[in-house]
C-alpha cells in the first residue's frame, strides 16, 4: 500500500496546504495522546504511529496508519489506511482499509487529523475480539487500491 505514487495525486491547494500545515504544528505541540508523527518533508502523506492502549485487547500493541491528503481537504476527507500488518479488528480488513464512517459518508472539514486519530483509537478501544471482516476474503479480492472508491455500507455501532 505504500507503493502508491505521490507524483500522479493532484498539488495541494492553498487551501489545504495551510491547514495542514497549521495543523502540523498543533500536533507538534499537543499531540493526541498515543500517536507518534515522524514528520517528514512531505506534507501531502504522514505516516502515524498508533499504539494500542492501556486495558484493551491492543495494549501494548503497535500499528502504523497513512494519511494521505486529497487536493481539497479538509472539504474532502483523506485517505486513511493501516500499513501492514494491519490490526486484526472486525472493521479493518487485511489490506489495511478501515471501515469507520468518518473517513467517508460522515466526514466533515471541522475534522482533523488528530479527531481522526482519537476516533480510530476508539474503534480499537472498544472491539472485544481480535478478528477480520466476516467479508475480508472477498472484500480485499474485488476491492479497488482505494478504499474512497468502496461503497462503505455502516451497520454496526458497536465497535
Amino acid at each position: 500500500m505504500t507503493g502508491s505514487s505521490t507524483s500522479s495525486r493532484k498539488v495541494l491547494s492553498k487551501i489545504a496546504s495551510n491547514r495542514l500545515q497549521k495543523e502540523l504544528v498543533e500536533w507538534q505541540v499537543n499531540p493526541p495522546s498515543g500517536f507518534v508523527h515522524n514528520v517528514t518533508d512531505n506534507l501531502q502523506r504522514w505516516v502515524i504511529e498508533v499504539y494500542g492502549a492501556q486495558g484493551t485487547i491492543y495494549a501494548n500493541e503497535k500499528y502504523q496508519l497513512q494519511v494521505d491528503f486529497p487536493e481539497h481537504y479538509p472539504m474532502e476527507a483523506p485517505q486513511v489506511i493501516f500499513l501492514q500488518p494491519a490490526p486484526l479488528h472486525p472493521h479493518i480488513y487485511s489490506n489495511g482499509h478501515i471501515c469507520l464512517d468518518i473517513l467517508y459518508d460522515s466526514w466533515s472539514p471541522a475534522m482533523t487529523v488528530s479527531s481522526v486519530c482519537m476516533s480510530i483509537v476508539s474503534m480499537l478501544s472498544s472491539a472485544t475480539v481480535k478478528e477480520r471482516p466476516e467479508d475480508n476474503d472477498r472484500y480485499v479480492k474485488n476491492c479497488k487500491k482505494s478504499p474512497k472508491e468502496t461503497r462503505w455500507w455502516f451497520h454496526d455501532d458497536k465497535v
